[in-house]
């Protein structure tokens, strides 16, 4: 029995931020939701710095230029926040 394994990177092709949950929509057809709590700078930004996104790449990350933040789509989808999020060290 053989596996196929994707070839290509994920790529996004949408975003959308609410005050708790950021979602990516993705070029395969999934969409990814994370707690906006992972990324503080995202968290503590004014909606208008949100919104305000850019794809970087063919999709492989996205860069909000407001807020200095910069997310990869592979990381989002291994469950990766940053470094430091109130998250990081819970049990």
């Amino acid at each position: 029995m053989s596996t196929s394994i994707p070839t290509n990177s994920p790529r996004a092709l949408a975003v959308a931020i609410s005050d708790d949950q950021l979602t990516v929509d993705l070029a395969d057809g999934r969409s990814l939701s994370v707690p906006l709590v992972w990324f503080p700078r995202l968290l503590n930004a004014t909606p208008e710095a949100r919104n305000h996104w850019i794809l970087l790449g063919q999709g492989e990350g996205i860069h909000w230029p407001d807020v200095d933040e910069d997310l990869s789509v592979a990381g989002l989808l291994a469950g990766r926040e940053v470094p430091d999020s109130p998250r990081r060290g819970a049990a």
